[in-house]
């Protein structure tokens, strides 16, 4: 499977964040804050930065790109021609410390996953709301939360959990209250990174270590979808999302690379939800 690998992008600066923007292009940051577009011909254009150090990119319905932003441990919101502003800095109580990805739900909430300092698993889960206003949502999947995204339905998150090496799925109660977790996919031996999901309900996992990506069936049936022992072509391929405007390939951000690769798994992503903040 690694020689159906393809570049899409490269020389690029650490991209570890990557996001599909129905609008036509692949949405990806930089160590530096950069945020760029790369459009299906593989062209790269600069939007802006943020001057922080880049995690996680989320795009919204009106092509603002939501950043998580580890370098100023803040959400930052920036505009398609490049303005940038803090959307949120945490609470009070717990201001974030590691912002690293986020999703949003189909009113415009955003939950925001903040790993906490790594080995003392002290990662929550916030939920920013259209406003701004922002609060602990859940606190129940501590190991390193990184990244996510929203079930079929909506009615749970989808959490990876770097330390306990495993995806866990938050129940999203009706009063938008998160639930107790409970375990997707145990996957001892290889710390993941990245989640997407396709249409069917398969999920892919990109690792940081190995260079691996996992495709984990609806049923929990494993198996490994391309691993690069030499991390040549998938050089610590961190994050992964459907692109295109079928979502029939995937796209992944090979952060040691420098540089966004992509194949055809065969599926169609599930449509992400982008709505109008």
């Amino acid at each position: 499977m690694l020689d159906r690998f393809s570049e899409l992008a490269g020389g690029l600066d650490h991209p570890e964040g990557v996001a599909w923007d129905p609008g036509g292009s692949v949405v990806a940051g930089g160590e530096a804050g950069q945020v760029v577009r790369v459009v299906l011909d593989g062209s790269v254009a600069q939007v802006g930065s943020t001057g922080g150090f880049l995690f996680g990119v989320t795009v919204s319905g009106s092509g603002e790109v939501f950043a998580c932003d580890f370098g100023k441990a803040e959400l930052s919101r920036m505009t398609p021609d490049g303005e940038v502003t803090t959307w949120s800095t945490g609470t009070p109580e717990r201001p974030m410390q590691v912002p690293n990805f986020s999703a949003f739900d189909e009113v415009g909430n955003l939950y925001v996953t903040d790993s906490g300092v790594w080995g003392t698993d002290t990662g929550v889960v916030f939920r920013v709301d259209p406003s701004g206003t922002t609060t602990i949502w859940s606190d129940a999947v501590p190991a390193f939360p990184n990244g996510c995204c929203l079930s079929a339905d909506g009615g749970e998150l989808l959490v990876v959990e770097s330390r306990a090496r495993r995806v866990a799925a938050v129940p999203i109660g009706d009063d938008g209250a998160a639930g107790p977790p409970r375990p997707l996919v145990d996957l001892t031996g290889t710390q993941p990174d990245g989640v997407t999901l396709a249409d069917d309900g398969t999920m892919f996992v990109g690792c940081y270590r190995p260079d691996r990506i996992w495709m984990v069936r609806p049923d929990g049936d494993r198996s490994v979808l391309a691993e690069d022992a030499d991390g040549v072509v998938l050089n610590q391929p961190a994050n992964v999302a459907f692109f295109g405007p079928e979502l029939d390939r995937i796209v992944v951000s090979s952060l040691g690379g420098w540089s966004l690769m992509w194949t055809d798994v065969g599926l169609r992503g599930l449509p992400l939800r982008y709505p109008t903040v």
